[in-house]
């Protein structure tokens, strides 16, 4: 993977990445959303875009990818540029997954998937994810003025998706100094990034260093198992249709809660990164300092699907540092829901 990374990148440098992979007919894909950004990197591809495709949806249903999938083959595209969040990039993937083709990414969220082999789609109402190497980009271009018109809540919580990901590096049973290290960076980049763009949503370094936070979190996820967060995650978007950064945002504080007690040393790395003396609370308070939603119950999860969630989640086998059961998230489920400040149990 290489990584182009400055201002203005994305109309200036992608189309020097399609060249250096030796593309030629590039289907750029975003969402509704992004369009006029994903139009402008479009545009600065000159001859070599073979189309626009805008169709990218949250958590990738497995009917919007084969639609991109036909798209792009009717293009005779030989190569892929995702624009936009998680969302877009994601389709990417699904598009590099089913066809091969190359993959650039231009993102202009701070969620982290770009950084990450890790594929996802959802189909009657689960989701599922993978690893391929097929759908890592062979480029990232980082643009930091792209991320300027990026709503401060969107940006809060995608910010927090983003330290999702290093904190379950961080107690991920194939873990390693280095990537602690790099995982505590990124935890410590992003949280500091945060209140400043939220203070200013205009300051360029602010969104520089949110961005530069986003892809050491999102090596690390690209590099490590997931664990107890993801997977509760999963369940709440695919199955429930919550919104992804969102979720993810709520759902950190009471998942490390949960596993603090079995992974101490990740804890206590996480809290350095925050500077403060209790991990679980300082991630509460800084999304919700910042107003990002604090309970499940304000996403439109219903507390008759706590449950069901709690199920899903503890019926399927994974790593996570503390064991998982059915009574144990419904209890951590049940505390996101409510939003209070989270508890060690």
């Amino acid at each position: 993977m290489r990584v182009v990374f400055r201002p203005g990148a994305a109309t200036t440098a992608t189309a020097g990445e399609a060249q250096r992979l030796g593309l030629r007919r590039l289907l750029v894909v975003s969402g509704t959303h992004g369009a006029d950004s994903a139009q402008a990197v479009a545009d600065s591809l000159g001859p070599a875009c073979a189309g626009l495709h805008t169709g990218a949806r949250m958590h990738v249903p497995v009917e919007v990818a084969a639609r991109a999938v036909e798209v792009a083959r009717a293009a005779d595209a030989d190569g892929c540029v995702a624009v936009g969040g998680g969302s877009a990039i994601g389709l990417g993937k699904a598009i590099a997954l089913r066809t091969g083709l190359p993959l650039i990414a231009v993102p202009s969220t701070y969620s982290g998937s770009e950084a990450t082999p890790v594929w996802g789609l959802t189909e009657h109402g689960a989701k599922r994810t993978g690893r391929d190497p097929s759908v890592l980009p062979r480029s990232i271009v980082y643009d930091p003025e792209l991320t300027l018109s990026l709503p401060v809540p969107l940006s809060v919580t995608s910010g927090v998706n983003a330290i999702a990901h290093a904190v379950e590096a961080l107690y991920a049973p194939d873990t390693s100094p280095l990537i602690a290290l790099t995982a505590e960076e990124g935890v410590r980049a992003m949280a500091g990034a945060l209140p400043q763009l939220a203070d200013d949503p205009r300051n360029l370094g602010a969104r520089s260093r949110a961005l530069c936070g986003a892809w050491l979190c999102g090596s690390c996820l690209g590099a490590t198992t997931m664990g107890l967060h993801h997977k509760l995650c999963h369940v709440l978007g695919g199955t429930f249709g919550l919104p992804h950064a969102e979720t993810h945002t709520v759902v950190l504080p009471y998942a490390l809660a949960y596993n603090a007690p079995a992974a101490p040393e990740a804890a206590a790395a996480v809290a350095r990164a925050l500077d403060a003396p209790d991990a679980p609370t300082a991630l509460w308070r800084l999304a919700g300092d910042l107003g990002a939603p604090r309970s499940l119950a304000e996403l439109g999860l219903k507390e008759a699907d706590l449950a069901v969630a709690a199920e899903q989640a503890a019926g399927q086998a994974y790593p996570n540092p503390r064991e998982v059961t059915a009574d144990g998230v419904l209890a951590l489920l049940r505390a996101a829901f409510e939003g209070a400040a989270p508890e060690r149990s």
